[in-house]
């Protein structure tokens, strides 16, 4: 499909660059509780998974995928959450291994491409819906996109998805987020990642061993070392070939909506395929000016975050 060319979000005027469209809505944002009822599920292999459930009795369920070191309680996770529940629909946020607040049971964590777990959610909830729509952020839209380009049996239950904010092009991500000026974004996330090894070894000295830990300095060096080996990977790179979404575009055959802003400071030049996105017939890409990452807040504190209301223009739409 043609790279949507509206160019209709408006920043607020204090946020006047990607930097603070990023970090003011993660630290300062609001968001009211929503009821959730928390259900745990056994995965395959022995481990488990929390999943937060919104019920009204819809026909329509949205599952929701969270970011990097994100959980399902996330601002950005609440909001959109609620902006769905408002309108009629089922919505079911999902943490990944180890990120609900309690440590996961196997030696292994959550990446990039582990699209086995979402099936596993997937296979757990659809039943007695009519429709089923993904969201996913940043990290989680990368697993989104990933999974609806393979082989899954629970695929083609899928009727759309959006995923915002992501790393299509994870190594080229990975380059960027490590450059001088992204260094706190690099460090808070790698002070997270690096606590749940030293916490995980604990319980699995021989599989993961904490030796290399003090000398990773980036995040590209701790998915050499840590993220690669630990998940089958040979390292860093043969990681991100293999999970990278980019690469699994072409296989998607529900509809999606890319919404990745131009000035997000964590995506790289990849991350904005014009010339494949003409080429895919399912695939809707749309890239703002402004928007930061997992931004998109409005100019009035009051209104709806716009990626929400884009996302729910359309998930519900004749697209």
């Amino acid at each position: 499909m043609p790279v949507i060319k509206k160019q209709n979000y408006v920043h607020p005027f204090l946020l006047f660059n990607g930097h603070i469209q990023t970090i003011v809505p993660a630290l300062l944002r609001k968001v009211c509780a929503l009821p959730f009822d928390r259900e745990r599920i056994t995965t395959p292999d022995g481990d488990f998974l929390d999943i937060d459930w919104l019920r009204r009795s819809s026909e329509r369920l949205l599952i929701i995928s969270h970011g990097l070191e994100g959980n399902s309680r996330r601002p950005y996770m609440l909001g959109m959450a609620n902006i769905f529940f408002s309108n009629g629909w089922d919505v079911l946020a999902w943490n990944f291994r180890g990120c609900s607040g309690e440590m996961n049971r196997r030696p292994i964590f959550y990446h990039s491409g582990a699209t086995n777990d979402l099936e596993t959610v997937l296979s757990h909830a659809h039943i007695g819906y009519r429709d089923i729509c993904l969201v996913g952020f940043s990290l989680g839209g990368n697993l989104t996109l990933k999974y609806l380009g393979e082989d899954h049996p629970t695929k083609h239950l899928v009727k759309k998805g959006v995923a915002i904010s992501v790393p299509l092009d994870l190594s080229g991500s990975s380059d960027q987020i490590g450059r001088r000026e992204n260094s706190l974004y690099a460090q808070r996330f790698l002070k997270s990642l690096k606590g749940k090894v030293f916490q995980k070894s604990r319980v699995f000295p021989k599989e993961i061993q904490v030796k290399a830990l003090g000398r990773i300095r980036n995040l590209r060096e701790f998915d050499d070392i840590y993220t690669g080996p630990i998940h089958g990977f040979e390292g860093a790179e043969d990681y991100y070939t293999r999970c990278s979404s980019i690469n699994f575009l072409s296989r998607i055959s529900a509809q999606v909506l890319i919404l990745n802003a131009r000035n997000d400071p964590f995506l790289s030049s990849s991350c904005y395929p014009e010339a494949l996105g003409v080429q895919l017939p399912h695939v809707y890409m749309d890239f703002p000016d402004n928007g930061g990452h997992v931004g998109f807040a409005p100019r009035n504190r009051k209104d709806v975050y716009w990626s929400e209301k884009r996302a729910l223009e359309f998930l519900q739409s004749d697209y």
